[in-house]
């Protein structure tokens, strides 16, 4: 049997992070985890190739080799996802389909042939056994979750890393809060299940053994919903690790702001060497919060959360959303000094969404308010919102008018190198020379500091930090990075912004 696993081409978001890419010369953020650990569970006697789009384009002797094609996506792939499936349909391949975009609204795709759906470790078994069987069903789904302790180990071999900017794990499925417009708990349930040390440290040797990363994320959904667990287990036996083998690689995870209530779990995780986290921070505004039940993040000085994280060790990134119901048109101006007063180097601003699967979607769906079609950009949404579409429209340009510019960008940065201190920690990351780093930082040079038309910020933030903050110097060439990267998402995003003002406008 020959199955060929396709990964849908990610739409130019900030996740994506293209303009990035092109500046250090990777062709994707991240490996497709979900395929890899699919693959893992498929029979060792079939033969498999993974084609990830990100990376490489889909070609007809690809099809013409394959038996059946296995395709998973999120909902932000949609676009690519239906390319995918138009093109195994005119070629006559059976497609395999699973993952969040299908979980939900799987009857809107009636050119795949087998839906594999919820958690693979369940439902992919049973899908087998009826293949062999001859009689595969056409849908297969459960209402349980899966025990993460017979996940196997992802097929590190199908992808190549240096196509990659960072590598990836996932630890742990499922998130205690329930968040009106996330999904999480939709598809993966209220209690976190957690994998062993012994599957995490294997996944990581598997990455280390290759040579080809400086960041590791741990994608899971959030990182410190069984903080108990995360610091009697992982996090020791991490930092046992680290000390025997001395990777050279720090980690990346997405948590919650009340990681900023324990120090000890803070500290742990700096020994660990967790150094970036995303943060969900949504608003300042604290009746959005509760009405979105977003309750982690109410009764707290989110700005002194913040600088805490930061004088800790931590680099975030953060989220930011507008349209919520109970949002004023002050909002846009208050989330604005929120972001630069943090320093937060990536600030990534949506404008309010329902996925499907979500008490938002179902809320927006029985009011009416529940848009059909719509797209995935930041800029996007598929809700009618309370505050109106001009007003919701207008104040979002306003608001990213003066966040991703670079020279508002600079002034952010700047403000974190007032609050960001060095993780206070015994266990240091190992670091070496390689020639792959001075060929990739000659191309940022090249690139940023002659080509972009943002010379000047990159000039200024790199001369500003060897004249005030000499030790931070290789943060401040990844920050020029992410000006970069900013700027390039401004402009992608101002012309749908545009547009939709001009239509209501008519």
């Amino acid at each position: 049997m020959n199955i060929l696993l396709v990964y849908p081409e990610m739409p130019d978001t900030f996740w994506a992070m293209k303009h990035l890419l092109k500046v250090v010369g990777k062709k994707a953020s991240y490996p497709p985890l979900g395929l890899m650990t699919v693959a893992a569970m498929l029979p060792d006697e079939w033969q498999q190739q993974l084609v990830d789009l990100n990376v490489h384009d889909l070609r007809d002797d690809h099809l013409q080799w394959a038996d059946f094609v296995f395709l998973s996506a999120m909902n932000v792939q949609e676009s690519s996802a239906q390319e995918v499936i138009e093109r195994c349909n005119r070629a006559g391949v059976k497609i395999v389909a699973g993952g969040s975009l299908f979980t939900h609204e799987y009857d809107r795709f009636p050119g795949v042939d087998h839906f594999v759906l919820n958690e693979a470790e369940i439902t992919l078994p049973e899908f087998l056994q009826d293949l062999e069987a001859g009689a595969p069903k056409p849908i297969y789904k459960v209402g349980s979750y899966a025990d993460v302790h017979t996940t196997p180990l992802p097929r590190f071999d199908l992808i190549d890393m240096e196509d990659y900017l960072y590598a990836i794990v996932q630890y742990s499925r499922g998130c205690p809060y329930m968040c009106d417009f996330c999904d999480v708990t939709a598809l993966f349930g209220r209690k976190p299940r957690t994998k062993t040390n012994e599957q995490i440290i294997s996944e990581l040797e598997d990455i280390r053994h290759s040579g080809n990363t400086d960041l590791i994320l741990f994608a899971d959904d959030n990182l410190i919903g069984n903080k108990r667990i995360l610091k009697d287990e992982l996090l020791p036996a991490l930092i046992e690790w680290r000390k025997k083998v001395k990777p050279e690689f720090f980690f990346a995870t997405q948590l919650t702001i009340n990681l900023a209530d324990d120090d000890e779990l803070m500290q742990l995780m700096l020994d660990a060497g967790f150094r970036h986290i995303f943060v969900g921070i949504e608003t300042p505004e604290e009746e959005s919060l509760v009405h979105s039940r977003k309750k982690q993040n109410t009764r707290r000085d989110l700005l002194d959360n913040i600088y805490k994280l930061q004088g800790a060790g931590f680099i975030i990134s953060g989220g930011f959303i507008v349209g919520f119901d109970t949002d004023t048109p002050t909002i846009f101006q208050r989330q604005i000094d929120l972001i630069q007063n943090s320093g937060i180097v990536l600030p990534i601003v949506n404008v309010l969404k329902a996925p499907p699967g979500t008490e938002l979607f179902d809320r927006m769906k029985n009011e009416g308010r529940l848009l059909e079609k719509f797209g995935f950009s930041e800029a996007d949404t598929n809700i009618v919102p309370e505050i109106g579409d001009e007003t919701l429209f207008t104040g979002f340009k306003h608001l990213i008018d003066h966040i991703y510019t670079p020279e508002s960008s600079y002034r952010r940065i700047r403000q974190f190198f007032n609050t960001y201190q060095f993780p206070k920690t015994n266990v240091r990351i190992k670091s070496s020379f390689r020639w792959k780093n001075l060929l990739i930082f000659l191309r940022i040079i090249l690139l940023l500091g002659i080509r972009s038309n943002s010379r000047l910020y990159f000039w200024k933030l790199l001369g500003w930090s060897v004249l005030k903050a000499p030790k931070h110097i290789d943060k401040a060439v990844l920050f020029a990075i992410m000006i970069h990267q900013m700027f390039g998402t401004y402009h992608q995003l101002i012309p749908r912004v545009n547009a939709r003002i001009r239509k209501k406008a008519a």
